[in-house]
């Protein structure tokens, strides 16, 4: 308060009037929080009682001006002195007081009224005598330090406006503070609204007042890193709006939402002029302290800057898991979860209304639709008001009729998006392989259509009608890297079996379906042993799998190594030739008695560790019993995790793909699935065929994968030569192999016939090696036996035809093109209201009943709001399966008319209140347990379709938007759409912004186009 001279003092009353009227206004005026207090020089005021007492105005006693220069450490600065006491150092007084006397005596020139208010501190209301002094400055200049004095009830924006002034920043520039209590540590002031005190502001510290950026970021990435001058920004200027979000590992699904959100023009505007600032909602205790808004608030500013490339949103993927947990870490996740978690803290974070009051809802009880709509969305409105309701909240229709007594209740609810289901269908298409029991066929691919709830079974019945082969005399499985990933039981569900697996249907003949039978089903797997092998491991690790297994049954009695040999070599004799008399290789070996010690030492070794055949029964380990269905760890990782090697089903399965094909080495050499080792990647179906005398067996399923094969065909006399010529060479290969070593124990030098392979039993990884007897001696299985066909590589060379064995034959079904499923978004709408009966674990409560009841239920669009969001449902969960829907909706870039939808009809100024056009689109690559995420946008400012993948950004036709991968929706209504302010870029204009921006025109077409730039991202 400015001083006053004693020439501006009033005539003051009388003596006894003055001291009246103070002493009256003193004592019956309380302390209240926000009042304005005075501070009087205690030896003044003690003086002016004296003086009134008197009753004489000529009395020595006069106090004259009001002085209180004793209550200052200097009159310079009019720093008040330090532990200053009430009625001993100064008296206080109230506001009212003051100015009587300040009228009636004035102040001492150039002397400043000592005002303090009353504050109301948790356990007392006080004079607050000495304000918190504090330390301003700005973030740009910290060496220029301002003192200034506040009280503990002013609020933060008191502080802000103060530094505005000081520091003549404009109004129009966007501002966050900053307390700074050490040289280290400084935090947010981000309720401008909350008091000093509340704020934990102090004497002795700084605030530091920071301002945006022109490129939307802040000077101070984090607040512990305080730089004192503005980096130089960069000199990149592009279209603001297009600019990609960088991928922090697994974040696709938060960027596609961004920038589906980004590209919502009310959302935008709202934040990039800054009224979010004034409806910050700190208090809400559903919401998260007004941290979302300001973090998604930085990232639209900072995209829609037109200086970046790209943006990090790193600050706001912590905020959104430290609110959310389920988004914690770098797990991919789903962009339409994200959405609705974001509207729904964006709206909590910015809603008008700080106290929410309970609204008891009413049931229509028979009143127009139009009463009870209106009172349900008044009601809404008085507990939720944000820009989020402003253009994203609609009204629903819910309609609820009991089945025993038809009480009908019809409720109004809002939404934020409609969650639409797709037309489901109940069959399937499945490709397969079917390897026939005769071994010199080649398998055949066929496409079969099946139950989508069905069971193996109805697979094996469908496949029947095709091949006129009984279905109980087939068996499926899945075949993974070369080995049996899972054999299936006939009655397991075909939900099991996804439509990138490979799968194979082995034909077996009849007889192996008793446990105890006269028939054993052998699980065989290839594999090609290094030159130099190490008869010390023992465990097969030094082995790697190629081609696919094979699935055959062979009697009991000839479960010998010579036996094996001999059906083996029939069921491979399609692309393994025998060899003639004159390639046999014999192995000649000294008769001295070193050395025959040594060949019975390494025959012993032989037996043991490599490929006798012995009895399983007696020599199974933990790592070698596995159950047929059971797959160990390592295999189960690689299943979920990576490609399979060498297996390119012709259905085009994305995920299980290997373009490649190595040739044998013992680099690849490990039949670890975790690393997909195969030496002959890219072996086809032809390798997997099943057994030449085998037999049924019901509870058994087996699979083989599909292969990079060639569509080629044999004359059936060619076959049957083949297969006989491998017979009678393998009978007479056995037979003089034996002949040759017994008559050379006798002899001086033996002969023995070289293998073309040798027999192991492995575990159903075909790693962990079992020892096996002695040739000749029978074996028996207790479980699902795996045998190795261990080749070596100069003999897999020779006689081993990779070429054939990749041939296999196309069915008449493959040449029909698989028709992708498609159905118009309308009426994927009707499906969405239609009437459905709830399900039992949500049943209605009927209050007519007084008990639960599966009530039908209709829902109905009543109001739509400016921004519709709907969300396709495209992976679908029930109790029997799950999948992910790959229809194509179409669904229409413009005019989308819901006026047949709607229940309220209603229109202003002849405007269209139902038609909408689209303006982006989240879309999701992949399946249900990986896959990839992008959005298709329309920028508001140049109406230019593009295309964010991430980080990167690409110019998009209209004709490419419509795909299978479209997942959630984002429409405009047409009469709050603005026409772009700018013209659209030409595909000149794109080729010149390619180098520096990452910018390509688009000249593909379609779902081609779009996956072109698509890195396929996994859990």
């Amino acid at each position: 308060m400015a001083a006053i001279t004693p020439a501006s003092a009033t005539e003051p009353p009388g003596l006894e009037t003055q001291r009246r009227e103070i002493e009256n206004i003193v004592q019956n005026h309380e302390l209240r929080a926000g009042d304005s207090w005075y501070l009087v020089e205690r030896r003044w005021f003690e003086q002016w009682k004296e003086y009134v007492k008197t009753g004489d105005q000529n009395s020595s006693s006069f106090p004259g001006q009001i002085d209180n220069t004793e209550l200052f450490e200097d009159l310079d600065s009019y720093h008040l002195k330090e532990r200053l006491v009430e009625n001993e150092d100064f008296v206080l007084i109230p506001a009212e007081a003051w100015r009587k006397l300040l009228a009636w005596y004035g102040l001492v020139d150039d002397q400043l009224a000592l005002e303090r208010k009353v504050v109301d501190l948790p356990s007392t209301v006080k004079v607050e005598v000495y304000p918190v002094e504090i330390f301003l400055c700005l973030h740009s200049n910290m060496d220029n330090v301002v003192t200034a004095q506040f009280s503990r009830v002013d609020t933060i924006q008191t502080i802000e406006k103060v530094m505005r002034k000081q520091f003549d920043v404009a109004e129009s520039a966007e501002t966050r503070l900053w307390m700074k209590s050490s040289d280290t540590s400084c935090e947010r002031l981000r309720n401008i609204y909350v008091s000093v005190l509340d704020s934990c502001l102090s004497t002795g510290m700084t605030v530091i007042m920071e301002m945006r950026n022109a490129d939307g970021t802040w000077p101070s990435s984090r607040p512990q890193i305080m730089r004192n001058s503005v980096e130089e920004q960069d000199s990149y200027r592009g279209q603001p709006g297009v600019c990609g979000l960088t991928n922090l590992g697994n974040t696709c699904f938060m960027n596609s939402a961004l920038q589906c959100l980004s590209n919502t023009p009310p959302l935008t505007e709202y934040f990039l002029r800054n009224a979010y600032l004034e409806e910050l909602n700190f208090t809400n205790p559903l919401g998260m302290k007004g941290e979302i808004a300001e973090a998604y608030a930085d990232v639209i500013k900072q995209i829609w800057s037109g200086r970046h490339y790209s943006v990090v949103p790193r600050v706001f993927k912590t905020k959104v898991g430290h609110f959310a947990s389920q988004f914690l870490g770098y797990q991919q996740h789903d962009s339409q979860e994200l959405l609705s978690f974001l509207l729904d803290g964006l709206h909590e974070d910015l809603n008008r209304v700080k106290n929410k009051e309970y609204i008891e809802l009413r049931d229509a009880d028979g009143r127009p639709d139009q009463e009870v709509a209106e009172e349900a969305w008044r009601n809404h409105r008085r507990r939720n008001d944000s820009v989020i309701v402003d253009t994203f909240h609609g009204l629903f229709k819910s309609t609820l009729v009991c089945p025993e007594c038809h009480k009908v209740s019809v409720t109004f609810d809002p939404f934020c998006y409609l969650s639409v289901p797709l037309p489901v269908s109940k069959e399937r298409v499945m490709e397969v392989f079917f390897v026939s029991l005769n071994p010199g066929a080649e398998p055949v691919q066929l496409r079969v259509v099946v139950p989508k709830a069905g069971k193996v079974i109805d697979l094996c019945i469908a496949l029947s009608q095709a091949t006129d082969v009984p279905a109980n005399q087939m068996v499926v499985a899945d075949v993974f890297n070369h080995r049996f990933y899972k054999i299936y039981h006939a009655d397991e569900s075909l939900s099991c079996i996804l439509d990138r697996d490979d799968i194979f249907v082995y034909e077996l003949s009849s007889g192996a379906v008793e446990e105890d039978g006269e028939e054993v089903v052998l699980a065989v797997y290839l594999r090609e042993r290094p030159h130099c092998r190490d008869y010390g491991s023992g465990g097969g690790y030094g082995t790697t799998l190629f081609g696919h297994p094979l699935l055959m049954a062979v009697p009991r009695d000839q479960c010998t190594r010579d036996a094996l040999y001999i059906l083996f070599l029939q069921r491979l004799a399609r692309y393994v030739r025998p060899p003639e008399t004159s390639e046999e290789v014999e192995e000649e070996e000294a008769d001295d008695e070193d050395g025959e010690e040594e060949d019975e030492e390494e025959e012993e070794l032989y037996r043991t560790q490599t490929n006798g055949v012995s009895n399983v029964t007696n020599t199974q380990t933990d790592d070698g019993d596995n159950d047929s269905e059971k797959a160990g760890p390592s295999k189960r990782a690689s299943k979920e995790g990576e490609a399979p090697d060498g297996l390119t089903s012709s259905a085009g399965h994305v995920d299980r793909q290997n373009n490649g094909q190595s040739e044998p080495s013992e680099e690849d050499g490990g039949s670890d699935p975790e690393r997909g080792s195969s030496s002959e990647e890219g072996q086809s179906a032809g390798s997997s065929s099943g057994g030449a005398d085998t037999n049924t067996q019901s509870d058994l399923a087996t699979a083989g994968a599909s292969g990079k094969v060639e569509d080629q065909e044999e004359e059936d006399e060619d076959q049957e030569d083949n297969e006989g010529r491998g017979s009678e060479s393998a009978m007479a290969y056995v037979s003089s192999g034996k002949r040759a070593a017994g008559s050379g124990r006798n002899g001086q030098s033996r002969k023995k016939r070289r293998p073309l392979f040798t027999i192991q039993a492995v575990n159903s990884n075909g790693t962990t090696e079992r020892g096996m007897g002695e040739g000749g001696t029978a074996f028996s299985f207790s479980s699902q036996p795996y045998v190795a066909i261990d080749w070596d590589p100069d003999m897999k060379k020779r006689y081993y035809d990779e070429n054939e064995a990749e041939k296999y034959e196309k069915h008449g079904s493959m040449e029909i093109p698989h028709q992708q499923t498609t159905v118009r978004l309308q009426e994927c709408i009707e499906l969405f209201t239609t009437v459905e009966t709830l399900e039992e674990e949500n049943p209605w409560y009927c209050p007519v009943c007084k008990k639960h009841q599966l009530a039908t239920k209709k829902l109905d669009l009543w109001s739509l709001p400016e921004v519709l969001i709907i969300h396709l449902k495209r992976f679908s969960y029930t109790k029997y399966s799950r999948e992910k829907l790959d229809t194509i909706v179409e669904f229409p870039l413009r005019e989308l008319d819901f006026s047949g939808y709607l229940l309220r009809k209603t229109g202003v100024n002849g405007e269209p209140p139902s038609r909408y056009d689209l303006m982006a689109v989240s879309n999701h690559y992949g399946g249900l347990r990986d896959g990839h995420y992008t959005s298709y946008a329309r920028n508001k400012d140049n109406g230019q379709w593009y295309y964010f993948d991430d980080s990167k950004v690409t110019y998009a036709r209209e004709d490419q938007i419509v795909t299978n991968a479209a997942y959630v929706l984002f429409y405009q209504r047409q009469d709050k759409i603005r026409k772009p302010t700018l013209p659209a870029p030409t595909d000149g204009c794109a080729a010149s912004v390619k180098p520096a921006n990452d910018f390509t025109s688009s000249n593909h077409d379609g779902l081609a186009g779009a996956a072109s730039c698509v890195n396929m991202e996994t859990d």
